[in-house]
């Protein structure tokens, strides 16, 4: 109820409508092509995307848990639908998502978000970057109008062949020079003066594209338009029985997983971005639930929580839900009134935006950083990432969270919290042993209870080990946990104490510095 509240709190106050109106126009605008792209990409009608997006929208939107956070299909699960779609079918792939969305609601209700936090940020990180690489090399076929092969060695492997292909010209060269344009304008755009990049990349992008191919009336592909409502296919009974099978458990589980997981740790990147109310991760978790549930009822794409459109609704100027759930209002407008414009945009336009979309799931900045502080962690990252490739995407994410809790198991003996209150009204919170994301609920459990009006000195001197995981979050909780007004937490290692967070009050920008008290070599040696 709080998230209706405060969408409608902003028909209260004009500025804060107006602002939230134009917010809502920005993500309208990013999602738009995402959607249809997404959609494409996993191999079933486009209008199902959009379906996703609306639903993501507004109901998903009027829901609490998140404020500023933007829901929808998501190029994370891209690779998973479509392994799904191909082995059991399209009339399952319904019935998948309504069980997902069902498994999603329960764990909400037993309170398991919060565990989320948990999983490693590698595991994730290699998971993304796993997605990041089969999106990449599986596009490239679509954007030279070409069949991808089916498993991701193939793909790869095939990759020779691919640019024998589009050296000898013709429509495989035609197309692929479409998809390399729209990815030259994504990388290009940000370089544009201001007032030229109000308008969304993405959005810029196809556009050029489709009025290019349109203009100089080149032989590329289209994306297939059947109408919205004559998209929609429930789940039929044979559907729903078949769900007890071993390989569409496994497939329900893997959806669950994933999207649970890219949502929740989303949450956590988009409240880093604002000041307003922080994520609520088991309301969140239920808010998904219900939204893949009605997606499953309507045999529409599952969902989740997007950072893309979600970063953009934040640097828009959101003020509160408002604007999330009107970018589903004007996806749900476009689609009725103008559903032939959908069938204009070259497939190769969409394929270079997930190209590019999955080149911004891969950690290449990260990798030489976290080899030199967290080889364990690196190694967990890049062996997810390639079991992925070479294997699916459930046994890839098993694999990394096999390994993460193997490594965890090796270095981790126990971690204590001691709290002592000190005269002045300064609380000492000092933590001995090993820190690692096992422990992290606990930790931060005990750091969350504590008082938010009082000076706060978080002692690491006797932590043997803190791993990266858990490193990220005692950061950000010291960042944001005291109110204004204020003195912030200060973190106290063996080369010296420190306050959390940077002139602009952000940890991550001193964590960043090397050398600095806040680094883990500044914490723990």
């Amino acid at each position: 109820m709080n998230s209706v509240f405060s969408a409608f709190s902003a028909f209260k106050n004009p500025a804060v409508l107006r602002q939230d109106v134009l917010a809502s126009l920005v993500v309208f605008l990013v999602a738009l092509p995402l959607c249809v792209g997404v959609a494409v990409a996993s191999g079933v009608p486009a209008e199902l995307g959009l379906i996703t997006g609306i639903v993501g929208g507004i109901v998903v939107g009027l829901m609490p848990g998140s404020t500023m956070q933007v829901s929808g299909p998501a190029a994370g699960l891209t690779v998973l639908v479509f392994e799904a779609v191909r082995e059991f079918g399209l009339g399952m792939l319904g019935a998948i998502v309504l069980a997902t969305g069902l498994i999603q609601v329960v764990l909400g209700i037993v309170r398991f978000g919060r565990w989320f936090r948990a999983i490693s940020v590698s595991v994730v990180q290699g998971m993304l970057a796993g997605i990041g690489l089969v999106l990449i090399f599986g596009q490239l076929y679509t954007m030279a109008g070409v069949k991808q092969p089916r498993s991701g060695l193939d793909k790869i492997f095939g990759v020779p062949g691919l640019a024998a292909d589009i050296a000898t010209g013709g429509a495989a060269l035609t197309a692929f020079a479409v998809g390399l344009g729209t990815i030259v304008v994504l990388v290009g755009w940000k370089k544009l003066p201001a007032k030229a990049r109000l308008v969304p990349a993405p959005l810029a992008a196809v556009a050029l594209a489709t009025a290019v191919s349109a203009g100089f009336g080149l032989d590329v592909a289209h994306v297939e338009v059947q109408g919205l409502f004559d998209a929609i296919q429930p789940p039929g009974l044979n559907d729903l029985t078949a769900l007890g099978g071993a390989g569409v458990l496994g497939t329900i589980l893997a959806f669950a997983l994933i999207a649970s997981a890219e949502s929740l740790f989303s949450a956590a990147a988009v409240d880093r971005m604002h000041d307003g109310p922080r994520t609520h991760y088991d309301k969140e978790l239920i808010a998904q639930g219900v939204g893949n549930t009605i997606c499953g009822v309507l045999g529409a794409l599952p969902m989740t929580a997007v950072i893309v459109r979600s970063s953009a609704n934040v640097q828009a100027g959101a003020r509160t839900t408002l604007s999330r759930v009107l970018h589903g209002v004007w996806l749900l407008v476009f689609c009725v009134a103008l559903p032939k414009a959908i069938g204009l945009i070259p497939l190769a336009a969409l394929a270079g935006v997930l190209v590019h979309a999955g080149c911004k799931l891969i950690p290449a900045k990260d990798m030489v950083p976290l080899w030199r502080t967290h080889r364990g962690e690196a190694v967990i990252l890049a062996v997810t990432a390639l079991a992925i490739v070479t294997t699916s995407m459930f046994e890839g994410v098993v694999l990394g969270l096999v390994l993460a809790v193997v490594k965890s198991a090796w270095e981790t003996s126990h971690v204590h919290v001691d709290v002592r209150e000190l005269t002045g009204g300064r609380m000492v919170v000092a933590l001995t042993g090993n820190a690692t994301f096992l422990r992290l609920p606990r930790i931060l459990e005990a750091l969350e209870a504590l008082p938010k009006d009082r000076p706060i000195e978080l002692d690491l001197s006797d932590v043997r080990h803190l791993d990266h995981a858990c490193r990220t979050a005692l950061e950000n909780w010291a960042a944001r946990h005291n109110d204004a007004g204020t003195e912030p937490v200060r973190m106290r290692g063996p080369a010296g104490g420190g306050a959390a967070g940077g002139a602009d009050g952000s940890a991550a920008g001193d964590a960043d510095r090397e050398g600095d008290a806040m680094s883990p070599a500044g914490l723990v040696r």
